[in-house]
């Protein structure tokens, strides 16, 4: 099962969400979950070293896609990180990728902001691996607080998502229906802005202070269908 998280505006909590539905995914399963970062947060969010090669590396290379096991950190005994690396991404070889990703029990990626494709002829590839992760995923999850500019920028794109996590704050006026009408997809779990989750991704410790209630309400990101 291959779940792409991502957003259309930034602050979103993208980069949290996808953390967090790998962890759960990681903890309720025997099988292997991998995450992978197109957008190079994730290390931090984890306490982990910043990676010198990673996925970046591959993509502009000719080595075989077996190859990116050795790139692979251990964030968990379950739980394994694809690290974006430096560079841009290339979407040359965006087909053996999401092959590649397809062979895996859980994958979850963290593609971070898309944007209308009229307004990305400037971000080049990284933006297109982006939008073909966010097409071929098997529960493209958009990642949105109750904000008219996000949702306005959601109906712009092309692409629809197959369900939505509503990071929810006090003092919004749109609930989580108007979000569900104006994207035209369910909200399959609301999670609160908490200090709890601010402080672990602040100290890089997610790992280790996972935030029991936010990941219980994420578990159905990664159900069977």
């Amino acid at each position: 099962m291959l779940v792409t998280c991502w957003s259309t505006k930034g602050g979103s909590g993208t980069t949290v969400i996808a953390a967090l539905v790998s962890l759960h995914a990681a903890q309720d399963r025997d099988r292997p979950v991998l995450l992978v970062d197109l957008c190079g947060d994730l290390p931090a969010v984890f306490g982990s070293a910043e990676p010198v090669s990673g996925l970046a590396q591959w993509l502009g290379s000719d080595l075989a896609p077996c190859s990116l096991e050795r790139v692979l950190e251990e964030l968990t005994p379950n739980l394994s990180l694809l690290p974006r690396g430096q560079g841009p991404l290339s979407a040359r070889r965006a087909d053996e990728l999401v092959d590649w990703l397809a062979s895996g029990a859980v994958v979850v990626v963290d593609a971070g902001v898309l944007t209308a494709k009229g307004e990305a002829s400037d971000l080049g590839s990284d933006h297109e691996l982006r939008w073909r992760l966010a097409a071929e995923a098997d529960r493209s999850v958009l990642v949105t607080r109750a904000c008219y500019l996000a949702l306005r920028r959601t109906v712009s794109l092309s692409v629809r998502p197959s369900g939505v996590v509503l990071v929810a704050e006090a003092g919004r006026a749109l609930t989580r229906s108007d979000c569900e009408r104006a994207i035209g997809a369910p909200v399959l779990a609301t999670v609160a802005v908490d200090p709890d989750i601010a402080r672990a991704v602040d100290a890089g410790m997610l790992r280790t202070r996972v935030p029991k209630g936010a990941i219980k309400v994420l578990g159905r990101l990664t159900e069977e269908f």
